[in-house]
C-alpha cells in the first residue's frame, strides 16, 4: 500500500493526467478505496479522473461520510454521471442518508423515468426491504422457450443487477416461480420454462424488516432474491451484495448498543466529538442512576454491615459476579436471535436452559469462594471463628447471584423483542446494573439467614 501511496503522489505531481488516469484504471476496485481512505483529500479527483463504470463501482462500496464529501466536490457533470449510473438499490441507500435538500438536487440530475423510480424506492420504511430493492432483473413468461428466454438475456441481461437468477411471471406480473441460470443452460433449445419450474420459491415482502431478509439469505443459501408486493406481483430482487452491507451495519450497531452505548451513524473517528458524547451520555446517566440504587440496597441492610463487617468485604465479588453472568447470558441471547437461533416462542426453552446452566456456574464459584475462605482462614484470622458461616453465605450468595444474573441477561432480550424493542438495548452494562442492586438484596438476605442470632 505504502508504494501504491507513493506512486499516485509522484503521478498527482505531473500536469499530465493521463498517466494517472491509467493507472487508476488499472487497480483494482478495493486498491482505489484504500488509496482514497489513505489520501481522502484526492478522493473527489480520483473519482473525477476514473472512467464512469469505475467511477461508480468505487463510490458504491465507499462509507456514506466518504461518499457525501465527495460528491460535494465533483463536476456538475460528474455528479449526474455517477447518479446515473449508480444502480437503484444503491442509489436509494445513498438517498435515505442525505438531507431531504441535498436529495432534492441530486433527483433532478435523473431521468424523468429514473426519477420515478428513485421516489418509489424512497417511499419504503427506511428498514424495510423495498429500501434494499432493484427493479433490475430478468423476468420471463413461462410460455417461452429457452431458445427465446436466452435471446431475451442476451437483449436486456446487461442491465439486469444479476442473471443468475431468471424470474418467471404470469398476468399482472405475479410472481410464478425463480429459475437458476444454469438450468436453463443445461436444458434443450426448445425445452419449455414451465417444464423447469418447480414451485419451490422463495421471496421477500417489500415491507419485511431488513433484518429478516438477512436470515432468510442465510437460511436459504442464495444470491439474489424477489420482491414482491401483498399480491404477490413482482417489483424487484436484492442481491447478496446488499445484505452483506445491512448484516454488517447491524451487527456494528448490535455491538455498540451492548456496550452501552446509541448506535453511531458514523465511522468514529469522523463522528463529531460532541455528537459522540451525546450518543454515549444517555445511557451513562440511565446506568449512574441505576447504580445509585445500589446505596439504596446498602443502606437498608445498614446494621448488618455495622455487625458483621466482613461481609462489606465481599461485595464487589458478589456483584461483579452476577454481573458477568448476566452479561453472558445477555450477549448469547442476542446473538442467537440475531440469527434466527431463538425467537420470542423458545423462551421457556431458554430459560430452562439458563436455570441449569446459572446452577451449575454458581455451584462452580460457590465452592471456588468457600475454599477461598477456608485456606484463607488457616493462616489467618480475618474472618473469626465463624468462618464457616461466611463461607457459606458467601457460597450460596454466589450460587443465587449467578443464577439470577443469567435469567435477567437471557429473558430481557426476549422481554424487549416482545414490547417491540431492540433486544440488543438490553446491553451488558444495563444487565450488570440490574443485577448489581439484586445480587446485593439476594446477598445480604442469605446472610441475615445464615448468620441471625450469631453474628447478626
Amino acid at each position: 500500500m505504502e508504494e501504491m501511496v507513493e506512486q499516485i503522489e509522484l503521478l498527482l505531481e505531473q500536469e499530465d493526467i493521463t498517466p494517472l488516469q491509467d493507472y487508476l484504471n488499472n487497480l483494482n476496485i478495493s486498491d482505489v478505496e484504500q488509496l482514497i481512505d489513505e489520501l481522502p483529500e484526492y478522493g473527489p479527483k480520483f473519482i473525477e479522473t476514473l472512467s464512469i463504470n469505475r467511477a461508480v463501482n468505487v463510490f458504491r462500496i465507499l462509507d456514506f461520510p466518504t461518499q457525501e464529501r465527495i460528491i460535494k466536490r465533483l463536476s456538475g457533470k460528474k455528479v449526474s454521471e455517477i447518479i446515473n449510473e449508480l444502480p437503484p438499490d444503491d442509489r436509494t441507500a445513498f438517498f435515505s442518508e442525505l438531507h431531504g435538500d441535498a436529495v432534492t438536487k441530486l433527483i433532478l440530475h435523473l431521468s424523468p423515468a429514473d426519477r420515478k423510480e428513485a421516489l418509489s424506492l424512497l417511499g419504503y420504511k427506511e428498514d424495510s426491504v423495498g429500501r434494499l430493492m432493484t427493479p433490475d432483473y430478468i423476468a420471463v413468461k413461462k410460455s417461452w422457450d429457452v431458445n427465446r428466454v436466452l435471446a431475451h438475456i442476451r437483449r436486456y441481461g446487461k442491465n439486469s443487477e444479476t442473471i443468475d437468477v431468471i424470474y418467471v411471471i404470469g398476468d399482472n406480473g405475479i410472481l410464478l416461480d425463480d429459475i437458476r441460470i444454469r438450468e436453463i443452460l443445461l436444458v434443450a433449445p426448445e425445452t419449455k420454462i414451465s417444464q423447469l419450474m418447480d414451485g419451490r420459491l422463495i421471496s421477500l415482502s417489500a415491507n419485511d424488516p431488513q433484518q429478516d431478509a438477512i436470515n432468510v439469505f442465510r437460511m436459504n443459501n442464495r444470491t439474489a432474491l424477489p420482491v414482491t408486493d401483498e399480491e404477490n406481483i413482482l417489483l424487484g430482487i436484492v442481491t447478496v451484495d446488499d445484505i452483506l452491507w445491512i448484516a454488517n451495519e447491524e451487527y456494528t450497531e448490535d455491538i455498540q448498543k451492548i456496550g452501552g452505548t446509541e448506535a453511531l451513524d458514523e465511522p468514529y473517528l469522523d463522528i463529531n466529538l460532541f455528537r459522540l458524547v451525546k450518543k454515549r451520555v444517555g445511557w451513562l446517566v440511565i446506568l449512574f442512576l441505576g447504580e445509585m440504587l445500589t446505596a439504596t440496597a446498602m443502606g437498608f441492610f445498614e446494621h448488618a454491615i455495622e455487625k458483621a463487617v466482613v461481609l462489606a468485604l465481599f461485595i464487589p465479588l458478589i456483584i461483579s459476579s452476577g454481573g458477568n453472568s448476566g452479561s453472558q447470558a445477555s450477549t448469547l441471547i442476542i446473538q442467537a436471535m440475531a440469527l434466527g437461533e431463538v425467537t420470542i416462542a423458545d423462551w421457556w426453552r431458554v430459560m430452562r436452559r439458563e436455570i441449569i446452566s446459572g446452577l451449575m456456574l454458581g455451584i462452580t464459584l460457590g465452592i471456588i469462594g468457600f475454599l477461598r475462605i477456608g485456606v484463607f482462614s488457616m493462616f489467618s484470622d480475618l474472618y473469626g471463628p465463624h468462618w464457616m458461616l461466611v463461607g457459606a453465605t458467601i457460597g450460596f450468595s454466589l450460587i443465587g447471584v449467578v443464577l439470577w444474573g443469567s435469567l435477567a441477561g437471557s429473558m430481557l432480550p426476549l422481554f424487549l423483542k416482545k414490547l417491540g424493542a431492540d433486544p440488543a438495548t438490553s446491553s451488558a452494562p444495563f444487565v450488570a446494573t440490574l443485577v448489581d442492586v439484586t445480587g446485593l438484596i439476594i446477598y445480604f438476605s442469605v446472610a441475615v439467614l445464615f448468620m441471625k442470632g450469631i453474628l447478626l
